[in-house]
């Protein structure tokens, strides 16, 4: 049998430190968890085989590239290296050339995400305030189903659920300020279905499992046009309907009718027997 350890920022190290000295077969942590596991000598890194960067053009761009490189001077000369990426930029590029010896690269084709089936719409709420009183009329079409509410802020994910909260809607939600066990838990409610109605940011529209969800609503149009298909898009391996509801505002008429041109779609005015579309 194999034991493992997952090592992210955000929890209590005195855990982290108990499994490792029992003994584990692999680590898994973000860099700067896994570096200072090192220098407290509480990762010994004799006998480490194989090194893998997940989603490394993510970590390049969040930070990570000093304590990637502080982690790999620690490593034994014979280590093998895998990194993987979404992305090919020179910074990655250039990171192959520092930890690997001719490396093979393997390219695999994309999963990708269409809003095939994705039944789009808008409503007109000309105000931001306007907004949340939308919501409140959709909520038990929300909860037919499972839905995710995007904002494009943490602070506005905290006072959307909060709102909710004093006029007795019941969600969850989520961002990248809370601690990762929180946000776990979070996940484990929603995906076996204990929660109905998650609000989050765009940071999780790539982690989260939409596949299961029939309902997107985008209380704030993204901020740019990329992150529209990341949070309502599906995959085609999975090739689930869905619904995606888009809250615009008189100042964001230019955004949706961009995001319509650079998709080849068309969003439409909701009717008003939504409920029966999901």
């Amino acid at each position: 049998g194999s034991a493992d350890s997952a090592n992210p920022g955000g929890k209590s190290i005195g855990e982290d430190i108990r499994k490792l000295e029992y003994g584990v077969h692999v680590v898994s942590g973000t860099p700067g968890r896994v570096c200072d596991m090192i220098k407290r000598r509480t990762l010994r890194t004799r006998a480490i085989k194989l090194l893998v960067l997940d989603e490394a053009d993510e970590m390049l761009s969040r930070g990570f590239k000093d304590q990637i490189y502080d982690v790999y001077r620690y490593l034994p000369p014979d280590l093998q290296v895998a990194l993987i990426s979404a992305t090919l930029p020179h910074e990655i590029l250039e990171m192959t050339n520092k930890f690997m010896t001719e490396p093979v690269r393997i390219l695999v084709k994309r999963d990708e995400l269409t809003l095939e089936g994705i039944k789009q719409f808008f409503v007109a709420v000309e105000r931001e305030e306007w907004k949340f009183d939308t919501l409140c009329d959709l909520y038990d079409t929300l909860t037919i189903t499972q839905a995710v509410i995007f904002c494009n802020t943490k602070r506005k994910v905290d006072w959307l659920t909060e709102k909710m909260r004093s006029n007795n809607f019941t969600v969850s939600s989520m961002h990248g300020d809370m601690p990762q066990k929180e946000r776990d838990a979070i996940m484990a409610e929603f995906r076996s279905g204990t929660t109905r109605v998650l609000i989050t940011t765009d940071v999780w529209a790539r982690g989260l499992d939409v596949q299961q969800v029939s309902l997107v609503i985008n209380y704030d149009l993204p901020n740019n046009r990329e992150l529209y298909i990341h949070r309502i898009g599906r995959s085609g391996r999975f090739g689930r309907k869905g619904v995606a509801i888009n809250f615009v505002r008189s100042d964001d008429i230019k955004i949706l009718r961009d995001i319509e041109q650079y998709y080849s779609t068309q969003i439409d005015e909701m009717p008003m027997n939504v409920a029966d579309l999901i």
